[in-house]
C-alpha cells in the first residue's frame, strides 16, 4: 500500500510526461512499456542469433527469417510485409538480400511474383534459434507464473492496439 501511494506522488512511469498529462495517461505507461519491450526484443533476437551460428543479423532479418521459415511454405513480399507490419518494402527487400547472401533464404519466379523461401540451412538456424530461446527465455519467463490465456490476451490486446495505431498514422498523414 505504502508503494502505491508513493507511486501516485510521483505520477505515471512515462518517457514522456507532457503526453501522460492528456486524458490517458495509462495509455501514456503503455506507450512507454512498449519502447522498453521493442528495443529490449530486438536486442533479444539479434543476440540469439548470434548465439544460434549468424552473427551481424539485424532485428529485421531475423523477423523475415521466421516468417519465410513459418509453415515451410514460399513467402510473397507482399504477404511478408503485410504479416510483418512493414510499411517501407525496401527494408524488407534488403533484409531478403542478406538472407540470401548467407544461404538462408533463396527466392524464385512464380509468374510475376517472387516467391521467397528458406533453404534448408535457413530451417536448420531457426531450429537452432529456437533451442536458444528455450534454454535462455522460454524457461526463464514460464517461471513468472503467467497464465498462458491471460499472456495470450495481452497479446490479442496489442495486435487490437497496432490496428489503432494504424488508422491513427492514416489520419496524422492526412494532416
Amino acid at each position: 500500500m505504502a508503494d502505491q501511494h508513493a507511486r501516485q506522488d510521483i505520477g505515471p512511469i512515462v518517457s514522456s510526461a507532457h503526453l501522460a498529462d492528456g486524458a490517458l495517461p495509462a495509455l501514456s505507461e503503455l506507450e512507454f512499456g512498449l519502447i522498453l519491450a521493442s528495443n529490449a526484443f530486438d536486442r533479444w533476437m539479434i543476440r540469439c542469433m548470434t548465439a544460434a551460428g549468424e552473427p551481424g543479423c539485424a532485428a529485421i532479418d531475423v523477423l523475415v527469417l521466421h516468417s519465410v521459415a513459418h509453415r515451410q511454405r514460399p513467402k510473397r513480399l507482399g504477404d511478408l510485409c503485410s504479416v510483418l507490419g512493414v510499411e517501407d518494402t525496401h527494408l524488407v527487400i534488403y533484409a531478403i538480400k542478406k538472407l540470401e547472401k548467407r544461404g538462408l533464404v533463396k527466392s524464385a519466379r512464380a509468374g510475376k511474383e517472387k516467391l521467397i523461401a528458406a533453404t534448408d540451412k535457413g530451417l536448420e538456424t531457426c531450429l537452432k534459434y529456437r533451442a536458444v530461446r528455450e534454454a535462455l527465455l522460454v524457461d526463464s519467463v514460464k517461471g513468472l507464473g503467467l497464465d498462458p490465456a491471460a499472456t495470450s490476451a495481452v497479446a490479442a490486446t496489442l495486435r487490437a492496439l497496432s490496428g489503432h495505431y494504424d488508422q491513427a498514422a492514416r489520419a496524422a498523414a492526412s494532416l
